[in-house]
């Protein structure tokens, strides 16, 4: 079982939040556009919410923005603050308790939580120990470029044979073998050195994880060097099928209730509301 993806750069911003309602992206950043994971044209069905008594959340709470311990001892987090929204969406009572990560599943086979709401990643390991809602969040692959960069686009055509810095041995060099055939990788050990390699005019762009991407870029080590171009890029194969709220296995009755509600939120603007609280510069 492994969760979805994402670089400590992260707990940068759970200090920005936990001081502040909504962090401010830096003069001249990206607008960031909240995505949509739910068919705004499919018909939905309110299911039978008689047997949804209160709805016992679990999380963790050191993987920021999702989910962190605020200097008080709160849980805090996107994840945290959805589970409230879907709360209130189902005006039903819940709670929200904290479980190390291992916990977590095992947590819910033993009735001692009802839904694990952690960015937990949906994929053929978890679907085996429990049942998930529809995604609701994905890590995407995004190139990254200098500001002043003279490439008009991240197309396999516009960048031809040119240096792309990428983590060795990941999902975006994969990728970038499949689709960018052409271009020469350079590969890193890290994140950060290929980072490095593109700010430092090394390379011509950076392909990898948008998530941790939005939040270099929102920082003060990127120094307002660079800004996404083109993506995101989505593809199951290697990008994965986004994260879900888990449940019990055979609990139908409250995955049905929860992926209403997750609907609800996004046709109300309530969950874009959320993006943009946590992701000023959003990897989408």
């Amino acid at each position: 079982m492994r969760r979805f993806h994402l670089s400590a750069l992260a707990a940068g911003l759970a200090l920005l939040i936990s001081s502040a309602s909504t962090p401010a992206a830096p003069a001249g950043a990206q607008a960031s556009a909240p995505p949509s994971f739910f068919d705004p044209q499919h018909s939905l069905q309110k299911p039978d919410l008689l047997r949804i008594k209160q709805i016992r959340f679990l999380t963790e709470d050191d993987f920021p923005p999702f989910n962190f311990l605020l200097g008080d001892g709160q849980l805090a987090g996107f994840n945290v603050d959805l589970a409230r929204a879907i709360c209130a969406e189902l005006d039903a009572p819940c709670s929200i308790q904290r479980r190390s990560w291992e916990l977590l599943i095992p947590s819910l086979d033993d009735n001692s939580g009802d839904a694990v709401i952690a960015s937990l990643a949906i994929n053929d390991e978890t679907r085996g120990k429990a049942d998930f809602t529809a995604p609701y969040f994905l890590t995407p692959g995004r190139f990254v470029m200098l500001k002043d960069t003279t490439l008009p686009a991240a197309t396999p055509e516009v960048i031809a044979d040119r240096k792309i810095a990428v983590v060795a041995g990941s999902r975006h060099e994969a990728f970038l073998k499949a689709f960018y055939p052409r271009a020469e990788l350079v590969t890193f050990e890290t994140p950060a050195l290929a980072r490095n390699a593109l700010r430092n005019g090394k390379v011509s762009a950076h392909f990898g994880d948008a998530v941790s991407l939005s939040f270099w870029l929102n920082g003060a080590e990127a120094a307002g060097c660079c800004s996404f171009k083109d993506g995101p890029f989505t593809d199951p194969r290697y990008f994965g099928e986004g994260v879900g709220v888990a449940v019990k296995k055979g609990n139908e009755p409250l995955r049905r209730a929860l992926d209403y509600a997750l609907a609800r939120l996004d046709r109300k603007g309530a969950f874009a509301e959320l993006y943009l609280k946590y992701f000023p510069i959003g990897p989408f």
